[in-house]
C-alpha cells in the first residue's frame, strides 16, 4: 500500500486502520515495510491517543511465559528484517511483561531484553518497553538473559526506552528515547496471532 496517500498532507488514521485492518499478517507486515522514517514519525505523532493500547494487546492470551511475536520494521539501514520484539507474560505479575530483540546481529548486540507495562502521564495509552529493567524470568525456549551494557551492547540498548503506540487492531508504531532524549528512530510492528 502507498502510504503517501494517508499522510499528505496530513495523516488520514481512520482511513489507515481501515486498511490495516482489511489485510492479513503479510499484507500488514509488507505495508509498514513500506514506511520510510518520515512516514513512522509522521504516523507516531498522528495516533497519539488514537488507540490506548494495554499488555492485552502484545500479549492476547493469559498463559504466562508463552512468547508473542511482532514483526517489526525500522528505517535504520542495517535494521532489515528478520527482527522482531517479542513479549510474554510474567507468572503472578498482572503489570508487566518480559521480551527481547531476535535479530541477526544479537551475538553482539546482545538478546536486548526488557521490562515491558503500561505507560503514565504524558505516555497513558501506550507500552513503556523499557531496556533498563532486565526481566528475572523468561520462556524456557528464549536466549539467557544478558544485561544490556558492553562495547556494543550498551550501545544499542544501554539506557534505552521504547514508546509503543497503537494503530490497528494489530499494528503499533513506536519511538526510541535514550536517557530521555529521542533517537530520531521509529519503527513499527505487526503482532502474530498465537
Amino acid at each position: 500500500m502507498d502510504v503517501q496517500k494517508f499522510v499528505e498532507p496530513t495523516v488520514n488514521v481512520e482511513r489507515l486502520v481501515e486498511l490495516l485492518d482489511g489485510m492479513g499478517h503479510e499484507g500488514r507486515y509488507h505495508t509498514i515495510r513500506t514506511w520510510s522514517a518520515k512516514d513512522l514519525s509522521r504516523i507516531f505523532d498522528a495516533v497519539k491517543g488514537h488507540k490506548p493500547v494495554d499488555l492485552d494487546f502484545f500479549v492476547p492470551m493469559s498463559e504466562p511465559l508463552v512468547g508473542v511475536e511482532h514483526d517489526l520494521h525500522n528505517a535504520l539501514p542495517a535494521m532489515t528484517p528478520p527482527i522482531q520484539k517479542r513479549f510474554a507474560r510474567i507468572p503472578d505479575d498482572a503489570d508487566h511483561l518480559v521480551g527481547f530483540n531476535p535479530q541477526p546481529w544479537g551475538r553482539f548486540t546482545g538478546p536486548g531484553y526488557f521490562t515491558a507495562y503500561k505507560g503514565e502521564g504524558e505516555h497513558e495509552g501506550e507500552l513503556v518497553v523499557d531496556y533498563t529493567k532486565l526481566p528475572s524470568v523468561k520462556p524456557a525456549d528464549w536466549p539467557a538473559i544478558r544485561k544490556n551494557d558492553g562495547l556494543i551492547g550498551g550501545i544499542v540498548y544501554g539506557g534505552m526506552t521504547d514508546y509503543v503506540r497503537g494503530i490497528s487492531t494489530h499494528v503499533s508504531i513506536g519511538a526510541a528515547f535514550k536517557g530521555g532524549k529521542s533517537r530520531n528512530a521509529w519503527f513499527a510492528m505487526v503482532r502474530r496471532d498465537p
